[in-house]
């Protein structure tokens, strides 16, 4: 059955406007908002969360179906929230306050992604979508004075666009393309395994330039790329899914730059981590100097040093896949289970807090 967007849209406000947005309660009035995630509720419901640096429970937005990431805007407090792929929707709302949130949707012939990236100065946000009929990738470019009013797109370079993040620089998006062709009446179906052409791509901002571009192929053609974080060098790492036979996985981590070729993280030397073929999520520490790497499928999580490219250590935590970087200790990561935990990348857990009826999804972000 094809998907109605209007419906879609309707079914949105509808259940936003049925439970509105949770404030803060008394006792917790006054602490601020450190991370935001999407999650399922104990009923089957879905809403953002907003957690304190302990993770309390400060604040929930709903939404009427899955979410997957949330783009964060720190110096404004604005964030976004975007449907699962191939999803049609995407929830703003303030992280310092509990304002009413602005739903708005990909137009005709478009889907979301999952993920998007505010400019520099929070006044443009770019979002991974796709081309139904011309079968291409794109990044929309959305207005946030006017209600995220789309105002333009450039292209991906590549089929399946799935994360984009902004460099450090302001000026150039880097991109994974997944480099699947999925579309909203064939729900999560990839319809192209034989003929993927996975790639990162270095775009320009303004002009939506083509910088450069990386494509796996050969033996690699079916590592989907997904997600993606710079570190303090500048230089881009990626996790990757691999869609062909478990046996024949390669290694899911690697790096690049705009100038620097496309290789994957060596395993160590005690031997290969078994990954199971999926990373979830990827993300650098405050500092760049680690990329911690989440694998669900293996409940594990890996950490590289950035500057070498090696594994530096792993942790094990059961249907891990939330990363960001933290206050508290090098990393926060969250799991399946309802469970936030701050780490070090030696593996030092300084603390776990479970939250009994929310199963955490694919992305933590901090928003601080």
């Amino acid at each position: 059955m094809a998907i109605d967007r209007r419906n879609l849209l309707l079914g949105t406000v509808a259940a936003t406007a049925a439970r509105p947005v949770t404030a803060l309660s008394a006792k917790l009035a006054g602490v601020q908002v450190a991370f935001a995630s999407t999650v399922r509720r104990a009923d089957g419901s879905f809403a953002i969360v907003l957690l304190s640096e302990t993770g309390a429970l400060l604040r929930e937005v709903p939404l009427s179906a899955r979410g997957h990431d949330i783009a964060v805007h720190a110096a404004s407090s604005r964030a976004v929230a975007f449907a699962r792929r191939p999803g049609t929707f995407a929830v703003a709302f303030e992280t310092a306050r509990a304002s009413e949130p602005v739903i708005f949707t990909a137009q005709d012939g478009r889907h979301f992604f999952g993920h998007g990236a505010f400019s520099h100065d929070g006044r443009l946000l770019y979002v991974s979508e796709n081309d139904i009929a011309g079968a291409r990738g794109v990044i929309g470019i959305y207005d946030v004075a006017r209600g995220y009013k789309k105002i333009g797109e450039h292209e991906s370079f590549g089929l399946g666009p799935h994360e984009i993040i902004l460099l450090g620089d302001g000026k150039t998006l880097a991109v994974a393309n997944g480099g699947l062709d999925t579309v909203p009446d064939a729900g999560r179906e990839n319809l192209n395994l034989d003929a993927m052409e996975p790639s990162l791509t270095f775009v320009d901002a303004a002009s939506g330039a083509l910088r450069a571009k990386h494509v796996l192929s050969g033996d690699l053609q079916q590592l989907s790329l997904r997600h993606i974080a710079a570190d303090a060098a500048g230089g881009l790492w990626f996790g990757g899914q691999w869609e062909g036979a478990l046996s024949a996985a390669p290694q899911l981590i690697g790096s690049a730059g705009m100038d620097t070729a496309l290789r994957l993280v060596a395993p160590p030397a005690t031997g290969a981590i078994d990954l199971k073929g999926y990373i979830g999520s990827i993300a650098a520490s405050r500092d760049g100097r680690y990329i911690a790497a989440s694998a669900p499928k293996a409940g594990r999580i890996v950490f590289i040093n950035a500057a070498t490219g090696r594994f530096a250590a792993t942790s094990l935590l059961k249907d891990a896949c939330g990363i960001a970087h933290d206050d508290v200790a090098d990393f926060a990561a969250t799991s399946g289970f309802g469970t936030l935990r701050h780490e070090r990348v030696g593996g030092e857990v300084l603390s776990v807090t479970e939250l009994a009826g929310l199963a955490f999804d694919n992305h933590l972000r901090r928003t601080g």
